[in-house]
């Protein structure tokens, strides 16, 4: 029996390492650039692309990790170099998610690749579940799809919002409602190959975070594409919605089975937003000289940082803890992914917040990279599940109750 360890091996040390650098040296520079700009950093997409880090095969390969901690060690080292930018290098793998928790073997080959393209024709993938009137409350999907006989087609209609890279991803992954009236279960998930006409973006929005990660509503106008989009197959979907009409529980649900996997990994973005500014403050107060002595001196300053330090590396524990279980196949029976969101969303707020009040007046200017850190922060108490969701479904867990 292998002894417990929380020690990273040499293959992930050498990819932290890896992607820290590239963090440091390619995405820190700019990102005050970019955040500056709010427009999707292509040249900084390209230069992950040409050394392997945004590609398909780096993705399959982070996810084999028979730990689960690789893809999570990456997306925090991402975010220690900024946010924004992170998202617009990872923003395709929640498309991926998407592909690979619904799909065929057959379509996960044919399609993750084409979420990232090549060093010479980058491409991106989006995932829109979101709508207008649909938020929290994924069960209430009004984008419609309906299958056509005749031509063997699904049509699309409906309108998505808050995606990340929608309308000018070239891999769509869209969940819409088969039958309405089974709410979640009578959800699938289709993807929109490149071209598709009907499929259009509607308003860009303006944020106050993260602001390089293009985000932006997603049209469909009798959007049809291939019986084959279906993911998962329409054999599977019919015995899926028939046990769904008869009252019996469904292994799996569209949208909820990517969020799953992916909310240990938002998880460990936000760890990497409150290390960055966790880091920042240290140094900070290190140097920082008042009343002839550095703050940290003071006590009120060096209970701050322990507090923070504290944190992080407890949200840490829980990402990582929920990132195993997956790579495991255990059932998260407590919420232990939304544990993990929850406690580093919270963090990334809180610390944020804090490394601005032991700034100072510093702390609030776009002179200091903390503001910004704060502001992108934000975003993940709300994206991927609030909050107040990840409370609900933990609770639901622990309680066996239908908590409302």
């Amino acid at each position: 029996m292998a002894d417990f360890s929380l020690d990273l091996n040499e293959d992930q040390l050498q990819i932290q390492k890896w992607v820290h650098d590239f963090a440091e040296g390619v995405i820190r520079p700019a990102a005050e650039e970019w955040d500056e700009r709010e427009e999707t950093p292509w040249p900084i997409i390209q230069e992950a692309a040409n050394i392997g880090l945004y590609s398909w095969e780096f993705v399959a390969n982070a996810f084999a990790d028979p730990l689960g901690l690789t893809f999570a060690i990456t997306s925090e080292e991402l975010t220690w170099g900024d946010a924004g930018i992170a998202m617009a290098i990872l923003g395709s793998t929640l498309a991926v998610s998407g592909i690979a928790g619904n799909g065929t073997p057959e379509q996960i080959a044919e399609w993750v690749p084409q979420c990232f393209g090549t060093p010479d024709k980058i491409q991106l993938g989006a995932f829109a579940v979101s709508e207008p009137d649909a938020g929290s409350d994924v069960s209430s999907l009004r984008t419609r799809a309906v299958y056509d006989a005749a031509t063997d087609e699904w049509v699309l209609n409906g309108t998505k919002t808050w995606i990340t890279n929608g309308g000018i991803a070239d891999v769509h992954v869209i969940v819409a409602a088969v039958e309405p009236e089974l709410k979640a279960r009578g959800h699938a998930s289709f993807v929109v190959p490149p071209g598709t006409p009907g499929l259009r973006m509607g308003q860009k929005f303006k944020k106050h975070g993260i602001r390089a990660s293009h985000t932006a509503e997603v049209i469909l106008d009798d959007v049809r594409v291939p019986g084959s989009c279906l993911l998962g197959g329409k054999e599977k979907l019919d015995e899926r919605l028939a046990r769904a009409r008869e009252g019996k529980s469904t292994k799996t649900q569209a949208a909820m089975s990517t969020f799953e996997a992916s909310r240990p990994l938002v998880g460990a973005q936000a760890l990497g937003i409150a290390r960055a500014a966790y880091e920042y403050s240290l140094d900070y107060a290190k140097e920082r000289q008042q009343f002839g002595r550095a703050i940290i001196e003071n006590q009120a300053i060096a209970f701050k940082l322990a507090d923070m330090k504290t944190e992080i590396d407890a949200a840490r524990l829980l990402v990582w803890r929920a990132c195993w279980m997956a790579s495991q196949r255990k059932a998260f029976l407590n919420g232990e992914g939304s544990m993990s969101k929850l406690k580093a969303g919270e963090v990334a707020v809180w610390v944020t917040e804090q490394a601005i009040q032991i700034l100072g007046g510093y702390g609030y200017v776009r002179e200091y990279p903390v503001e910004r850190w704060h502001r992108d922060a934000k975003i993940y108490t709300i994206f991927e599940g609030t909050s107040e969701i990840q409370r609900l479904v933990i609770a639901r867990n622990i309680s066996g109750i239908h908590i409302k």
